[in-house]
C-alpha cells in the first residue's frame, strides 16, 4: 500500500530548508562585506597618507633621518636581491622534491613521515627559521648578514608551501595522459619533463608566487638574522650587506616623529605594488598555460 504524501508537511520542510539557506547565504554575504569594507578602509588609510609623499624623489633617495629626504631605494633594490637568490632556490628544490615524493618514492612510512613533516613546517612560525638561519648560515657558514644568508633562510621558509602546492598540482594532472605518452614509448622522465610539468605548471606557479610574496613581506627571520634598518649604499653582490622594505618601513613606523608614518606609508604602497606586479606575472603565465591544456 503506497504512502499518502502529505504536501502541506513536504510544503513546511521546504519552506524550513529555504529559510536556512536565505539565512547562511545572508551571514556568509555579510561576513564578505566585513572583509571588502575593512579592506577598504586599510587601502584608504594607507594611500590618503602617502599621496603627499609618493614621488620619484622618494624611489630614488636612501634612508634619511629626515622624513622630507628619506627614500625606499635601498630596501627596493635590496628586496629584489634577495628574491634573486629566493626564487631560484626555494623553486628548484621545492618542486624537485614534489616530484620525486609523487612520481618515483614509493608509498611506505618513511614517505608518509616526510610528507607529514613538510606539511607540519609550513605552519612554523617564521621566526624558527630565523633562528636556524642564524645558526647555520650567519655563524656556522660565516656568511654574515649577507643577501645569500637571509636568501638561503627566506627559501627555508617558504619551501614547503612550495613543495605542498607543487604536490597537488602534479597529483591533479590526470593518469591518462601519464598513461597515454607511456603508450608512445616515452620514458619516466619524458613523461614527467614534456606531459606532467606542463599540464601542473598553473597549480605550481601559484603556489610559488603566493610563496614568494610571503617572503618579500617578512620581517621576523630577517630581524633574527640582525638585517639592517638603515642602509645608505646598495649592495653589489650576494656578500654585501643590505636591507628590504619591511625593514625600512618598521623603522620608520617606530620613529616619533609624525611625518615618517607618511613616508611609512608610501613605503607600503611601494611594497603593494611590487606585490600586485609578482601576482599579475603568474596570473600571466598561469592563464596562457591554461589555454594549452
Amino acid at each position: 500500500m503506497e504512502k499518502l504524501i502529505d504536501k502541506q508537511r513536504v510544503v513546511q520542510h521546504m519552506n524550513g530548508r529555504l529559510l536556512r539557506n536565505n539565512v547562511l547565504k545572508f551571514l556568509f554575504f555579510l561576513a564578505t562585506v566585513f572583509g571588502l569594507i575593512v579592506l577598504v578602509i586599510l587601502l584608504y588609510r594607507i594611500l590618503t597618507q602617502a599621496i603627499g609623499w609618493l614621488n620619484l624623489d622618494f624611489l630614488n633617495n636612501f634612508p634619511s633621518r629626515r622624513p622630507e629626504n628619506a627614500g625606499i631605494k635601498a630596501g627596493l633594490v635590496g628586496s629584489l636581491w634577495l628574491m634573486v637568490i629566493v626564487a631560484p632556490v626555494s623553486l628548484i628544490l621545492g618542486v624537485g622534491t614534489a616530484i620525486y615524493l609523487e612520481e618515483y618514492a614509493k608509498k611506505n612510512r618513511f614517505t608518509d613521515f616526510i610528507q607529514t613533516n613538510i606539511s607540519n613546517l609550513a605552519g612554523v612560525p617564521s621566526i624558527v627559521f630565523g633562528l636556524l638561519g642564524l645558526t647555520l648560515f650567519v655563524r656556522e657558514l660565516n656568511l654574515g648578514r649577507s643577501i645569500l644568508a637571509a636568501g638561503l633562510t627566506m627559501s627555508l621558509l617558504v619551501l614547503p608551501v612550495i613543495v605542498v602546492a607543487a604536490q597537488e598540482a602534479i597529483r591533479a594532472v590526470p593518469n591518462q595522459l601519464r598513461e597515454a605518452s607511456y603508450g608512445m614509448g616515452a620514458t619516466k622522465w619524458q613523461t614527467i619533463y614534456r606531459i606532467v610539468l606542463p599540464a601542473a605548471i598553473p597549480g605550481i606557479l601559484t603556489g610559488s608566487i603566493l610563496a614568494l610574496s610571503r617572503a618579500i613581506g617578512e620581517t621576523a627571520p630577517l630581524v633574527v638574522l640582525g638585517i639592517p634598518t638603515f642602509l645608505a649604499y646598495l649592495p653589489r653582490g650576494i656578500l654585501d650587506t643590505f636591507t628590504v622594505m619591511p625593514m625600512q618601513i618598521y623603522n620608520w613606523t617606530s620613529r616619533p616623529q609624525a611625518d615618517f608614518q607618511n613616508v611609512a606609508a608610501a613605503g607600503i604602497v611601494v611594497l603593494l605594488v611590487v606585490l600586485i606586479f609578482m601576482n599579475s606575472i603568474a596570473i600571466f603565465i598561469r592563464n596562457k598555460f591554461q589555454k594549452r591544456y
